[in-house]
């Protein structure tokens, strides 16, 4: 998603984004799905096949897990890096291509220069600028308006209201850790929504690892446990940590939640009531 963003922001926005898992290439196709080859370059390469360098030119290169990457493939890399220069697998010559280069990875690159699964020469290349995301346990005060997107998003993909999220529900997934990050908030929403059938999403309907988040409801000494649980409590909490959010700003509240702001409006109504 960060790296998206760069692109999205960058004079490149109008040029191709590609994505590459480099975990995920077969070690023995690597070279042939970075740089390409040309026909007859192996048994089986009956025609030309553009590489991922080629299908980013003009744009972005996203590779993630780069710390996975073959360290033969990284020499490689490395060279395509410093002179701009891509040579297809079975080719006579290098072409030039304007690429730039986004790195992810979840491993400590520097513990690996040191046990040499990867190059120096080429850390320091692609390290030029560096950009730490703090996984999502380091960011709780996210969640509820991450799970109220996600909700917005699968209820209308599935062509239902969305329901709202407990205040239950909601405290089991700030308490959660979430080693999956982002993609694992979004997929335990999605499952919620389909286990409720519609109806307001409990922390029953929350399918977690074991130990990742109390999934019993709030003692009585927590801030929630006073409120009914409800459908217009559980929307008024969430309501009222979207406004908190945007420092009262209900138009902004409104876009955050996904609701038209007169809702809003009726629900602060019926609390000062």
């Amino acid at each position: 998603m960060v790296a998206r963003a760069v692109h999205a922001n960058s004079a490149r926005r109008e040029g191709p984004f590609v994505a590459v898992n480099c975990a995920a290439v077969p070690r023995g196709l690597a070279e042939s799905l970075v740089f390409g080859h040309v026909k007859g370059a192996f048994t089986g390469a009956d025609e030309a096949q553009a590489g991922f360098f080629d299908l980013a030119d003009g744009g972005t290169l996203f590779l993630d897990e780069v710390g996975e990457m073959p360290y033969d493939l990284q020499i490689k890399l490395l060279r395509v890096l410093e002179d701009g220069q891509v040579m297809p697998l079975g080719a006579k010559r290098a072409h030039g291509v304007d690429v730039r280069i986004v790195a992810a990875t979840n491993v400590d690159l520097v513990e690996r220069l040191h046990d040499g699964g990867f190059r120096q020469d080429l850390y320091y290349r692609l390290a030029r600028f560096t950009v730490e995301v703090p996984p999502l346990r380091e960011r709780r005060g996210d969640i509820p308006l991450l799970a109220q997107h996600f909700l917005q998003l699968f209820a209308a993909e599935m062509g239902i209201e969305p329901p709202m999220l407990t205040p239950p529900a909601l405290k089991v997934l700030e308490k959660a850790d979430f080693p999956g990050n982002i993609r694992e908030l979004k997929n335990t929403v999605e499952r919620a929504l389909i286990e409720g059938q519609g109806a307001d999403i409990q922390p029953k309907h929350l399918n977690l690892p074991a130990g990742s988040g109390d999934r019993e409801a709030p003692r009585e000494d927590d801030e929630l446990a006073s409120l009914p649980m409800d459908f217009h409590a559980a929307e008024k909490v969430i309501i009222q940590r979207a406004l908190d959010r945007v420092d009262g700003n209900v138009s902004a509240a409104a876009r955050l939640l996904g609701i038209d702001r007169y809702k809003i409006y009726r629900r602060m109504k019926e609390t000062d009531g």
